[in-house]
Parts: structure tokens; C-alpha cells; sequence
């Protein structure tokens, strides 16, 4: 590779006066840029020594491989004028460069994503639920009320399905603290205390302050609600951002037992003063306040109001504030007289079919496996009422189908409201939505929910096509398959069998959470989830990476394999602490010798993964890279088998 050739083909595919500020880990380039629009992305995509590009954290990542990226980076530097930043005032400067609407998505989705396996199970145990017991989908009566021998069985699938909800709180504030920065064992302990049973639960506050049944706590003479926060988002984020910035806080200030002893009891206390004091009932005012904004927009504006609530709808279930919607919907019902019926349940179908659709969409245009499967996972639960998934780990992190879903979802929301559609009781928001809609809408329904899931899955399948389309050299190389012959030849390779470097558990590169990795861009391997924190050599050559930041090493082995061992995911931001190195680039290392230690848990208490990714980065050299099905492995066991192209052993 002609490194100053790179630098200046990525410097010019950037253009003129766009990067703000480059750093750089590994394995990739690390630039903030002022407009990503004007990258010239099929220019980056063709360059044959660059193995793909992404954005992540308000970064825009260029994958140059390990060895070579330190070079170009010096040479982007020296050609582009930009000063050389830290990973943190990289960090830093991404922060005010990103859209700040762009900001806050990536927060709820990074707190989200972990929870999704908890979500899908309880959406599609909920939508079976809904099967069971509504009435009208296969007769005029349920399923349980033709069948009741299987009653027994719904009311457990019932209190399965609602159990991942009904605890919610604990859940995100676990996921919300650790995201933070705070202990996220002291969130999840935050999170019981807003849904304890001595409280008034939290779907039944406003009938409760209506009433004026609400309890009140007499804390020198200010009174407190004693109210609950069950399937409330939006509050229980506030809680983990103040219980972690507290916690900080306090490590910072309070030293060894005093601190271990203290900290937690001072964050938890001070947390939950704060919560029922203040930021709940503000939250609650915030929600009252939307709540009743909607009403008048739709008795106001019509079709036109319904079509601007559905353009909303799912932006507004990121919030959590949609919890509150029942609360109206049951006074719209409970005068259905008056009111002509319930006008958020067809908009909340529409667009939850929405946000499905385009998760299908995204189901059959991306490579990632992974992703696959979770889109056809959440996009089914999507279509049955239950979206997080679908929104918080496909479409808001690809961004373009969740707001393509939006518009697909106002569109069709505003047909049905221009006809009429409302809802005669409460149901599954989605596709058998139909069996809660008014008596001679059912069709006009049915026409809205097809505009809706027509309009979002084509145009998130259309845009999303060239977007992300992957080039011929940054592909997952199936090298199983691929013929020999176009092997590209590489003096010296041989068969090999590469050791574990780590003790823990193997699992697939795609199962991993950094994409670059996940994806196969750097080639094929396998990850392991350490439980020692030493790592050896997974066989003899020569040390051709090691860095500052001691988290990951590149190694070309006696027999031609370029082998990149790199613990943890964006790890590259302790900038060292927690990791001890014992070797120099250069060196040579025989199988087993130790390379380093890292410290895993300060690596989870800072936020962080620490699976550890050995990955063959000259793939592409080899006729085959297998690596070995999920197991636990033990250092010097064998992990990764290399075959040579034809002819190259003989």
C-alpha cells in the first residue's frame, strides 16, 4: 500500500474544507466532517485499500486495516491541515457536530438495543395474547370463550407477555445507567423503587389525582405523590442520567472505603428525593400537556390532525409519553356517543404497520445475518402492535426507514381520518387492529393499514437499495464458496491453526456489536467473551501492530496468516487504563507468549464490551478461514484452521 496515495484519495473523496477533526485506533480512520453529504462515498467504496466506511457516535469511520491506518493517518493529517485530536476531543467534537434530534436517537437506541430480546418476547407472547382473547378475529366470540379448556394457558401467556412491560423500569434503568456512565446494578435498584407495589400504580395515576386519591408522602411539610411509574420511559431515563452523574460525582470526590461505602446510598438517596419530588411530576405535566394538545389538533384539523399525529406517532413512543394515550382513549370510548369513537388506536396502527413494513424492507436488503434475523423478528412483532424492537434495533439506527416510516404513516393516518376511521373498543395496534374498529370501517381500515405498509416498505427498499448497497471489496468474504482461482496469490501462505488467545466463550464474528467486525469487513474469525483477562499468542511469527492504547495487537504468523487481536469494543477510548502490554511491534513471539493483560471489569464499568476479536484480516489470500462453532474454549486451543490456495503447500 502507497500510504500517501491513500491518504490523498480519502482526502479528496472527503472534500474541500469538510473534516473538522481525525483521529484514529487500530484498525480505521476517525473523522468528524461537517457534512457527510459531500463525501464521494462510490469513490471510498472503489478505492481498493480501504475496506468499507460507516458512521457511528457522530463519527464518520474509514476501515484501513491494522499496521497501515497510523501511516495514513499521518499522511491525512499532513495533507488536510487538521489538527491531531485524543479519541476523547474526538469524542468531544462529534458531540457539537452531530444534530442534536440525531443525538438523543442515538441515546434511546443505545439504551434500547440491549433490551430487545426482552421486548420481542413479550410483544409476540402479547400479540398471541391478543389472538386468544379478542373477540370477533375467528367467530363472534374469542378463542378462550369457544375454547375455554385453554383459558388457563392464556392467562400465563397473558402474565408472561406482560411482565417485561409491566417491569420496564427496572429494565431501562439498568440499560439507561450503564449507558451513562453509573453502575447499572444502582439503576436497576432506581428502577424497582418506581414500580413498588406501596405505590399507586403508575396506569392508574391520573384517575387517582382526578379523584383526589392520591396518597401523599409529608416530608417537612412538602407533599410527595405517592405515585408509580410502571410503563414509563422517559422518567426512568431522567432518574439513570441523575443517579449516574451522581455516582460520578461522588468517585470523584470520596476516596477508597469512605467512597465504596457511601456512594451508593448518597446517588440512590439524593436519586429518588429528586424523582418523586420533582422530576416525575414535571414529566407527568409534560405528559398531560401533549396529551391534551392532541386532542384539540385532531378535533380541530381532521384529516389534516390525524395525518400530522401519525407523521408523529412513533417519535412520540420513543418518549414513552404514548403510555398516557389509553387514559384518553377510554374517555373517548366511554362517550363514543359524543366523540364518534377512539381516533388514536388507527393512527397507532398505522403507524406501528409503518415502522414494520420498513424493518421488512430493511429484512431483505441487508448481508448482516445478524440484522436478518432481528428484522424479521421485530418487523412480526411490529405488525402486531409492539415496535421498540423494530425502531430501536433496525430502524433507528439506520435512521433513513425510521423517518420514511413517519411520513408512510401520516399519509395513511390522514386517509383514514378524511374517512372517518375510528375505533369502537381497545385492541392490538396493527394488522388485526380491524376486530376493534367502528362497524362499516372495517374496509377503509384495512385500505389504510395496505397505504401505510405499501408506502414504507417500498420506499425504505427503494432509498435503502442504493444506500446500502455494499461494494465488491468490502463485502463478507464467503470464502467457503468462492472459487480458487481468483484467490489472490500470496507468497509464503500455508495451511494454519490458530490457538485462543483468551480463555471464555467463542462466539460468531456476528454476533458482535461493533460493525465493522460484525459485518466481516476486516475479515473472517471468531470473537470470544473473555473470563481471564491475559492475552497470548495464538501462534508463532512476528508482532506487526501494537499501540498505545494496549488494546490490540496485529501479528503475521511464520506460515502468511495477518492475524488482528482486539479486545473489546471501542476500547480504543480508555486510551490504556485498564490494559498492561509486555511486547513491542517487532517482536517475535512464539505460540503462548503472553502479549498483555486488561482489566474486564473496569472495561464493563466504563460502558464497554471486552469480547475479544481474532480475525484473519488476509482473508481474502486464503482459499479458506474456518472458524469453530460456539463453545467454550480454553488459551491454546485451536480456534481458526487456514487452508492455502491450490498449490501453495505443494
Amino acid at each position: 500500500m502507497n500510504h500517501k496515495e491513500v491518504a490523498n484519495r480519502v482526502a479528496k473523496a472527503l472534500g474541500e474544507d469538510n473534516l473538522v477533526a481525525a483521529a484514529h485506533c487500530a484498525t480505521r480512520l476517525r473523522l468528524v466532517v461537517k457534512d457527510t453529504a459531500k463525501i464521494d462515498q462510490v469513490a471510498l467504496d472503489d478505492d481498493p485499500d480501504l475496506k468499507g466506511t460507516f458512521e457511528a457516535n457522530g463519527q464518520y469511520q474509514i476501515i484501513v486495516g491494522p499496521g497501515d491506518v497510523n501511516t495514513v493517518y499521518k499522511e491525512l493529517v499532513a495533507i488536510t491541515g487538521v489538527g491531531e485530536v485524543s479519541k476523547d476531543e474526538l469524542k468531544e467534537v462529534a458531540g457539537k457536530e452531530t444534530n442534536p434530534v440525531m443525538k438523543l436517537i442515538k441515546v434511546l437506541s443505545d439504551i434500547f438495543v440491549p433490551l430487545i430480546p426482552a421486548l420481542v418476547a413479550g410483544g409476540l407472547l402479547m400479540a398471541l395474547n391478543n389472538v386468544l382473547t379478542g373477540a370477533g378475529l375467528f367467530g363472534p366470540q374469542s378463542v378462550v370463550e369457544m375454547y375455554p379448556g385453554i383459558k388457563g394457558f392464556a392467562e400465563i401467556v397473558n402474565l408472561m407477555a406482560s411482565a417485561p412491560f409491566a417491569f420496564l423500569p427496572i429494565l431501562i434503568g439498568f440499560s439507561a445507567t450503564k449507558r451513562f456512565g453509573g453502575n447499572p446494578y444502582l439503576g436497576a435498584a432506581a428502577g424497582m423503587m418506581l414500580v413498588m407495589p406501596s405505590l399507586v400504580n403508575g396506569y392508574g395515576v391520573a384517575e387517582a389525582l382526578a379523584s383526589h386519591k392520591m396518597p401523599y408522602w409529608d416530608v417537612f411539610g412538602f407533599k410527595i405523590a405517592q405515585a408509580g411509574y410502571q410503563g414509563q420511559v422517559l422518567p426512568v431515563i431522567g432518574v439513570a442520567w441523575i443517579l449516574a452523574t451522581l455516582e460520578k460525582f461522588f468517585h470523584k470526590h470520596l476516596k477508597n472505603a469512605i467512597d465504596f461505602t457511601f456512594t451508593p446510598m448518597l446517588a440512590v438517596i439524593i436519586t429518588g428525593f429528586v424523582t418523586f419530588a420533582i422530576v416525575g411530576p414535571v414529566l407527568r405535566a409534560v405528559s398531560n400537556g401533549m396529551t391534551d394538545g392532541l386532542v384539540w389538533l385532531v378535533n380541530t384539523l381532521g384529516g389534516f390532525g390525524y395525518g400530522i399525529f401519525g407523521g408523529v406517532y412513533s417519535a412520540i413512543v420513543l418518549t414513552g409519553l404514548h403510555q398516557s394515550f389509553p387514559a384518553i382513549e377510554t374517555t373517548l370510548l366511554a362517550d363514543i356517543a359524543k366523540t364518534g369513537g377512539d381516533f388514536i388506536f388507527p393512527i397507532a396502527a398505522a403507524a406501528n404497520v409503518a415502522q414494520g413494513a420498513a424493518t421488512f424492507a430493511i429484512f431483505f436488503l441487508t448481508k448482516n445475518d445478524k440484522q436478518k434475523a432481528l428484522a424479521s423478528s421485530s418487523a412480526f412483532s411490529a405488525m402486531l402492535g409492539i415496535t421498540e424492537p423494530a425502531m430501536f434495533g433496525v430502524n433507528l439506527k439506520l435512521k433513513f426507514p425510521f423517518f420514511i416510516a413517519l411520513g408512510s404513516a401520516g399519509i395513511a393516518s390522514a386517509f383514514m381520518g378524511f374517512l372517518g376511521v375510528r375505533g369502537a373498543s381497545l385492541g392490538p395496534a396493527g394488522v388485526i387492529g380491524f376486530i376493534a374498529i367502528k362497524a362499516g370501517s372495517h374496509m377503509m381500515f384495512m385500505v389504510g393499514i395496505l397505504i401505510s405498509f405499501v408506502l414504507a416498505f417500498v420506499v425504505t427498499y427503494i432509498y435503502g437499495k442504493n444506500r446500502m448497497a455494499v461494494p465488491a471489496n468490502a463485502e463478507t468474504q464467503d470464502t467457503t464458496a468462492q472459487d480458487i482461482n481468483t484467490v489472490q496469490e500470496h507468497a509464503g501462505i500455508s495451511d494454519e491453526e490458530l490457538v485462543a488467545p483468551v480463555a471464555g466463550a467463542a462466539i460468531q464474528l456476528s454476533e458482535t456489536k461493533d460493525p465493522v467486525f460484525s459485518s466481516g469487513l476486516m475479515g473472517n474469525g471468531i470473537a470470544i467473551e473473555p473470563t481471564v483477562g491475559k492475552i497470548y499468542a495464538p501462534a508463532d511469527g512476528t508482532l506487526t501492530v501494537t499501540n498505545n492504547s494496549k488494546h490490540a495487537y496485529g501479528l503475521l504468523t511464520n506460515k502468511g496468516a495477518e492475524v488482528l487481536l482486539h479486545i473489546g469494543i471501542d476500547t480504543v477510548q480508555m486510551d490504556g487504563d485498564g490494559f498492561e502490554t509486555s511486547v513491542n511491534q517487532g517482536q517475535v513471539v512464539k505460540k503462548g507468549d503472553l502479549l498483555g493483560t486488561f482489566d474486564i471489569q473496569k472495561i464493563k464499568d466504563r460502558g464497554y464490551e471486552a469480547t475479544v476479536m481474532v480475525i484473519v484480516t488476509n482473508t481474502t489470500s486464503f482459499a479458506q478461514v474456518q472458524g469453530i462453532d460456539n463453545q467454550d474454549v480454553v488459551v491454546g486451543q485451536t480456534i481458526i484452521g487456514t487452508t492455502a490456495p491450490t498449490g501453495e503447500n505443494a
